[in-house]
């Protein structure tokens, strides 16, 4: 059974998202992003699609979920739903859930892993991560990153692994 990961940037106040975009540009973080993510199938929502700079996301299959019956993605496969999303990604080992919050909720019974970027900023936004237990989830990996040149911020990252 494959294991299903969220790959998140997280604000200080819980913000993920504002007006379609990331309300900070962390040039590492976008790199770790692409490491974690490449070669794996991505669901996302369709906001989170339309909000990628460059579509779809090269090296890994792109899967949309969008209650919009006719919605073209092209370059990526549209579902309607998680239980689709699920069944579009087949058999990878890992599954890369990158967003937005409303497909966080949806996964978040199923996660098993999260790699969250800890933003430390407080910033305005309309898109927020879901709370999650803390007693439910296991820190395995942390690094202490100060702010670089190309960063907005300082950034904790984080691997968290569901306890079983």
């Amino acid at each position: 059974m494959s294991r299903i990961a969220f790959v998140v940037a997280v604000s200080r106040n819980g913000v993920i998202g504002r007006a379609g975009g990331l309300p900070w540009h962390i040039s590492s973080d976008l790199k770790r992003f692409k490491a974690i993510t490449m070669g794996k199938p991505l669901i996302m929502g369709r906001k989170t699609w339309e909000s990628l700079p460059k579509k779809p996301l090269p090296g890994r299959q792109n899967i949309v979920i969008s209650r919009q019956k006719n919605y073209q993605a092209e370059g990526a496969i549209v579902v309607p739903d998680t239980a689709s999303a699920l069944t579009a990604a087949g058999e990878a080992e890992e599954i890369a859930v990158i967003g937005g919050g409303e497909v966080f909720t949806n996964f978040l019974a199923k996660a098993d892993r999260i790699y969250l970027t800890e933003v430390d900023l407080e910033v305005e936004g309309d898109t927020r991560f879901p709370v999650i237990d803390p007693g439910q989830w296991i820190e395995t990996a942390r690094e202490i990153h100060l702010r670089g040149p190309h960063d907005s911020a300082a950034f904790i990252l984080r691997v968290l692994d569901r306890k079983m």
